[in-house]
């Protein structure tokens, strides 16, 4: 079974968060999708990730070196996350919790 760290882009850090957030296995990650599993560490993780993170996620999903990822899709991710955070807070202003 492929580990998490044999990922192009990822290492043993990378891994630690993402098992650390629950996603153990290369298919785990692949269902999520690198945008959920990055918020999915951002929120459960106790490091707080950065960018370079969620590109290399991407890169690992992509077989692309996550450098190629940040310079091609970096607008097109971060407008992804900010998305998602304006989601976030409207599952919070009616009291309820958006789960991932």
């Amino acid at each position: 079974m492929q580990k998490l760290r044999d990922l192009q882009g990822l290492g043993p850090k990378s891994e630690q968060m993402l098992t650390d957030a629950g996603i153990e296995s290369v298919e785990m990650l692949r269902e999520l999708g690198a945008i959920a599993a990055f918020i999915r560490v951002r929120q459960q993780g106790p490091v707080k990730p950065s960018l370079n993170l969620l590109y290399a996620l991407v890169g690992a999903l992509e077989g692309e070196h996550w450098l190629t990822i940040a310079k091609q899709q970096k607008a097109q991710l971060i407008m992804q996350l900010e998305g998602f955070d304006e989601l976030e807070k409207l599952f919070a202003s009616e009291g309820e919790t958006l789960n991932l």
